[in-house]
């Protein structure tokens, strides 16, 4: 697509919706920011400051250490709900993984929280790499690459209920049997809400180009945002299909550029070693999406590109990962609320002059 056809930046918020959100270190400004009454606020600021989207993370169960990482949750179909409620212009995505949700399941409550929003509803899908989550449950984790075969047959089966006549579809896999598949009421936007995943391996960008409308991806570095997001891209093509990329940075600014290495270094001086190895043995034994990350990198956003400096240099870094090939950013903060109002009066400014963002 030319540059001067380009959509204009998205800005997101990964949100808070889990305890210690998402840096692995016991220093955190707000340690209690996952309430729902803390989400509602930044729901609202972000929506008053020209956020477009907010996602929050979906976890069963913490990592263990000192601050058991993302040991207390929000469950996110749920959260979604009264997020949409509170708002009223703001995109809010829930993520669903694929071992716990029945599609048609997953498909009704999808088609209820696009009303109760207005068509404002988006859906993560996640196949799962947590053994120690769904082992709790009795679920086995799927090999890989039947793990994406899967979740290919859940965001079938999606479209299908969401854009078919109801009590039309039928669907047979080795995983699901849906006869006559009837939901209703059926998403207001169309032909459907949007869904994004965030898996990087072949697998996952194979059926990111098939099938989904975002891909969430996490270079290692900003450099390595084009060949990334350039391939997503490409396959999304040889589909007859168009995909957008969004990255994950940790956003942190400060007057000056010492201030905010200084604030950088408490984080990691800080690292929760034992959650953060947790997290790390977590997604290499169950996940092939993400690797390379030393515990110290983990802590500062579980793995976020780091966007750090004054104003002006966060501003400048997040305009040169739109023109590198990200369509989007799904932003991490260490103190949410007012890192977010903060952003919409000192950064957001900064955005629009470049003609960044709307």
């Amino acid at each position: 697509m030319p540059e001067s056809e380009r959509d204009p930046f998205q800005l997101g918020i990964f949100m808070p919706n889990c305890s210690h959100a998402y840096c692995i270190s016991s220093y955190k400004p707000e340690p209690d920011d996952w309430t729902y009454e803390s989400n509602k606020n930044i729901a609202q600021a972000a929506e008053a400051a020209g956020f477009d989207f907010l996602f929050p993370v979906s976890r069963w169960r913490g990592f263990g250490g000192e601050t058991n990482y993302l040991g207390t949750s929000l469950e996110t179909m749920t959260w979604a709900a009264a997020i949409l409620a509170a708002t009223q212009t703001i995109r809010v995505y829930s993520t669903v993984h694929v071992p716990v949700f029945h599609p048609l399941v997953a498909a009704k409550m999808g088609g209820t929280l696009d009303h109760i929003g207005q068509g404002r509803w988006g859906i993560n899908i996640v196949s799962g790499w947590s053994a120690t989550e769904f082992g709790m449950m009795g679920i086995e984790l799927l090999p890989h690459k039947e793990r994406y075969q899967r979740t290919t047959a859940f965001i079938e089966i999606l479209k299908g209920l969401w854009t078919q006549e109801p009590g039309s579809f039928t669907h047979v896999s080795p995983w699901y049997q849906i006869t006559d598949g009837y939901v209703m009421p059926q998403p207001m936007q169309q032909p459907h809400p949007p869904i994004v995943n965030a898996g990087t391996s072949d697998a996952a960008r194979d059926l990111v180009a098939r099938l989904c409308d975002w891909a969430f991806i996490a270079p290692p570095s900003a450099e390595a945002t084009p060949d990334m997001a350039d391939d997503f891209k490409q396959r999304a093509q040889g589909y007859g299909r168009q995909v957008r990329c969004a990255g994950m940075p940790f956003v942190l600014w400060r007057e000056t550029e010492r201030e905010a290495q200084a604030e950088v270094q408490r984080i990691m001086d800080q690292t929760d070693m034992v959650a953060a190895q947790n997290w790390a043995s977590g997604l290499s034994i169950g996940s092939e999406s993400m690797t390379g990350f030393s515990l110290k990198m983990l802590a500062l956003g579980a793995g976020a590109l780091p966007v750090v400096g004054t104003a002006e240099q966060v501003a400048e870094q997040l305009a040169r990962l739109y023109e590198l090939g990200m369509d989007g950013v799904l932003i991490e903060f260490l103190h949410y609320y007012d890192d977010t109002v903060r952003f919409g009066k000192e950064i957001v400014p900064l955005l629009r002059q470049m003609g960044v963002v709307a």
